[in-house]
């Protein structure tokens, strides 16, 4: 193998898959909150076109009212992008990358997640 095609692990960079829950834990098209450490995580497993589900992670708590409620917001698309409304203030973010649609400078963290088999990861890594 060429240099230019070695993986160079970095210590600080490595995956932490932990599993939150299973998955007869999710309600398609609706949220789920999970406590990941000392995070609530709003898990969000969406219907999609090909018919395989997509599986978000998401910041359970609104940057707006500072409440925890995001995993029972609304899912939705708007202009392509699925997003979840925030049920207090109704801003629009995107389950891909967390971003707010009205307010770019607000935010939801994002985390990695998985299903491995019938369970639930998310990567805290």
């Amino acid at each position: 193998m060429s240099q230019s095609n070695a993986l160079m692990m970095d210590p600080s960079q490595t995956q932490a898959w932990r599993a939150v829950c299973a998955r007869q834990d999710l309600v398609l098209n609706s949220g789920v909150v999970a406590l990941v450490g000392t995070a609530q995580v709003a898990l969000f497993y969406v219907a999609s076109i090909s018919g395989t589900p997509q599986l978000f992670a998401v910041d359970n708590r609104d940057p707006v009212s500072g409440v925890n409620v995001i995993g029972r917001g609304l899912i939705g698309s708007l202009a392509g992008d699925l997003v979840i409304a925030s049920p207090l203030y109704k801003q629009h973010y995107r389950l891909e990358d967390g971003t707010c649609l009205e307010d770019p400078a607000l935010r939801l963290r994002t985390w990695p997640v998985r299903l491995m088999g019938d369970v639930v990861e998310v990567d805290v890594g």
